[in-house]
């Protein structure tokens, strides 16, 4: 069994079995599905958000298995991610409380409680609006530069997310957001993979996810041109000549997910 708890679970929860008190804890559910749950509570007048895993059972995880997917088994992935992205310098979730029990890893019982970061807005929303009003330029351009700088530090520093999405990028807006101001932090990564190195495969899946989620903003090619500068640290005409294949597969990648996002959520598909 592990558990790490920190203030103020550590007093609220002395003597008592951290894990049957994680279960009691109630507020605004955003997702509960069989094996896991997300909800926001708050304690002493703080928020937090709580994500309880159950176990996902061994059909689930050998449907996982036979679909060349990992399955996520508990809140572990996240807690390991934290720590490692803390470690490197990128903004991300402060967690207060984990634990995990169980050596069956289809029934692990897990869970994981991060402080609340507000008040933030997604970068998917406060974007939403730039093919009509275009944002300042500069705003524009240090925030593309900031997520490329925290996505290449993610992935040097083993991570790799694998939901790797604007909206998962939170702005925080306690002050006037500015070029000169402006504060981002990573969040949702419970299924986050954390080695030695990522390896290439998944860096570049991280990059098209995150490249499909800002197609719809507006971004021009010297947006994009500046996000790579950034992301790789290197002279572009290097990156454009050693990592050509790369790009290429991003592009054609991302269109996939962009049909394949149409069929599913578009209006009037399925119908």
């Amino acid at each position: 069994m592990q558990l790490i708890l920190a203030e103020p679970f550590k007093s609220l929860w002395q003597g008592r079995d951290a894990f049957a008190e994680v279960e009691q804890l109630d507020g605004q559910v955003y997702r509960a599905l069989e094996g896991r749950r997300t909800l926001r509570t708050e304690v002493a007048g703080r928020g937090y958000f709580v994500k309880i895993h159950r176990g996902i059972g061994w059909g689930e995880i050998v449907k996982n298995w036979l679909t060349f997917k990992a399955p996520v088994l508990g809140a572990g992935q996240e807690w390991t991610a934290i720590q490692r992205l803390t470690e490197a310098g990128v903004p991300t979730m402060t967690a207060v409380a984990f634990g995990a029990r169980g050596a069956n890893p289809a029934r692990q019982h897990s869970f994981i409680i991060t402080e609340e970061l507000a008040p933030t807005v997604s970068l998917e929303d406060f974007s939403r609006d730039w093919r009509e009003q275009s944002p300042a330029p500069r705003l524009k351009r240090a925030l593309i530069r900031r997520v490329a700088e925290m996505t290449g530090a993610m992935h040097r520093a083993g991570v790799n997310h694998r939901d790797c999405y604007i909206c998962h990028f939170l702005l925080h807006t306690d002050q006037p957001v500015s070029a000169e101001t402006l504060r981002l932090s990573l969040i949702d990564l419970h299924r986050a993979q954390t080695r030695a190195q990522v390896p290439r495969r998944w860096r570049n899946k991280d990059l098209a996810g995150l490249y499909f989620s800002a197609l719809d903003i507006g971004l021009t090619r010297r947006d994009v041109l500046r996000f790579l500068r950034s992301y790789f640290q290197r002279p572009l005409r290097e990156i454009l000549r050693e990592e050509a294949p790369l790009l290429a597969w991003l592009q054609a990648r991302a269109q996939r997910l962009q049909a394949r996002y149409q069929r599913k959520y578009a209006p009037g598909a399925g119908a």
